[in-house]
């Protein structure tokens, strides 16, 4: 269990819908909310935003001064 207010980023490839149940806020969630995609993982993964670039965004937005304790600007 983390201490209360430590910033997480849930990444799911799969539906997001169920993560903020479990990593509260100040949270972030990078995953997959549509379907019918067919094309190599990569590709789809790419595509739906899931890269090593878009998770270093978010992390770094999580961690940014400017955001509140609940993880928004």
């Amino acid at each position: 269990m983390l201490p209360e207010g430590v910033p997480l980023l849930a990444i799911e490839a799969s539906v997001t819908l169920t993560w903020g149940s479990y990593v509260g806020p100040p949270m972030s969630v990078l995953g997959v909310d549509r379907y019918r995609a067919s094309a190599p993982g990569e590709v789809v993964m790419r595509e739906y935003g899931v890269t090593v670039e878009n998770v270093c965004r978010k992390v770094r937005d999580l961690l940014s001064p400017t955001q509140d304790r609940r993880g928004t600007q």
